[in-house]
């Protein structure tokens, strides 16, 4: 089976009021084939950055536990305190024995230092499903991926997408956890 391209999303919740509308929705793109969550955890980190974790699904303790390790394996989280990190540190060995390198550069993303003290991150692992038919077309082309990343909504305003208040609406739920 062929994997989409995977995305690691970091969400920020300054007042985290959770009422399960994030988890409906990743449902409700689950059933539709647009994405798979492989992975998704709540991390709250209080003022003085001591973390707690937790799995945002329906898994079992044991499953949560090996599957965890995807998230903790790419960011350096152990899941399920001494265990998990055992378990994530294995996984990123087992990998480096295999010639992958997984976020090999510790300055290239900080997950856990961009969480804000005392407040909440969702950490989603996310396979695109809708984007294999267009990765495979442009494979078949000779194409391949140079870069990614999301564009603000303000700079959107420059080429006519939205209007002004519009974007700083946008910009403002994007980055409202900075504005602390």
């Amino acid at each position: 089976m062929s994997i989409g391209p995977v995305q690691l999303i970091v969400l920020g919740f300054p007042h985290p009021n959770f009422h399960g509308e994030v988890i409906a929705e990743l449902e409700r793109l689950r059933q539709s084939d647009t994405v798979r969550v492989i992975d998704a955890l709540a991390v709250y980190k209080d003022a003085d950055g001591e973390l707690e974790v937790e799995h945002l699904s329906n898994l079992s303790q044991d499953e949560a536990v090996e599957l965890g390790s995807k998230v903790g394996a790419l960011i350096g989280l152990g899941i399920e305190g001494e265990a998990g990190a055992v378990a994530g540190a294995q996984l990123g060995a087992a990998a480096a024995e295999d010639g992958v390198a997984v976020f090999d550069d510790p300055q290239a993303w900080d997950v856990l230092g961009d969480i804000p003290p005392d407040s909440a991150a969702a950490l989603l692992l996310i396979e695109h499903h809708w984007a294999v038919p267009l990765r495979d077309a442009i494979a078949r082309a000779g194409g391949f991926r140079l870069a990614d990343g999301f564009i603000s909504p303000l700079d959107l305003v420059g080429i006519g997408l939205l209007a002004a208040e519009e974007a700083k609406e946008l910009h403002d739920l994007e980055t409202a956890a900075t504005a602390r």
